[in-house]
């Protein structure tokens, strides 16, 4: 039986460099006075059937947050093979107020994962920009034994960050991905990947770096 996610994580931060997109050039900014509000346009994928994924906006617009109740892959135990992989694709509409564009300077997700000796556990993402190309999936790998929670995070510096078109309103799509493999384990036994959360205390955080738009 899968056990609720109800205590905050522990586990040691996994960092990697997103392949991002063409530079922009400018100084960053702080972040706009005015409420930026993020909303849901589509949600697609085996882990997040619709509804299954709320997302809110930090007070100082520094942040929002992606919380997921049903993304969990799993594996062993007599689990189907379909569930050993999951996957949501979040479209999302992000309002910013006039003169700002924005980027995604780094992602800390949060999981729990039970993982039995000799089990892997995946995480993967990407990030793109409507009508732009999309970033190459980075990878965290997660060995059994593993019975607790876990951080794994992606960062990328000022210099190479991914602007959204200043003036054009374009979703910010997220493409994430959960696997559960038996590997070396006993196939007897289940072992997941989860980025679920009964309570709200585990989710997906994507903080934002400003820039203010040039004149025209």
């Amino acid at each position: 039986m899968i056990k609720s996610l109800r205590t905050g994580f522990t586990a040691a931060a996994v960092t990697a460099t997103l392949v991002t997109l063409s530079p922009s050039a400018g100084a960053s900014a702080s972040a706009p006075l005015d409420q930026v509000t993020v909303d849901v346009a589509t949600v697609n994928g085996s882990g997040c059937r619709p509804g299954s994924a709320a997302v809110a906006v930090s007070p100082d617009n520094s942040a929002f947050t992606v919380t997921y109740s049903e993304y969990v892959a799993q594996a062993g135990g007599g689990a189907p093979a379909v569930e050993g992989r999951k996957n949501c694709l979040l479209s999302l509409v992000v309002h910013v107020p006039q003169g700002y564009t924005y980027a995604i300077a780094k992602v800390d997700y949060r999981g729990f994962g039970s993982l039995q000796p000799g089990a892997i556990g995946t995480q993967k993402a990407s990030y793109y920009f409507q009508g732009m190309s999309q970033t190459a999936y980075r990878t965290h790998r997660f060995d059994g034994a593993l019975d607790d929670n876990w951080q794994a995070t992606d960062t990328t510096g000022i210099e190479a960050l991914a602007w959204s078109p200043c003036g054009e309103q374009r979703n910010f799509n997220i493409n994430t991905e959960l696997r559960a493999e038996v590997g070396t384990s006993d196939p007897s036994r289940t072992s997941f990947m989860a980025l679920d959360s009964t309570d709200g205390s585990i989710n997906s955080v994507y903080h934002f770096s400003w820039k203010q738009c040039a004149r025209r």
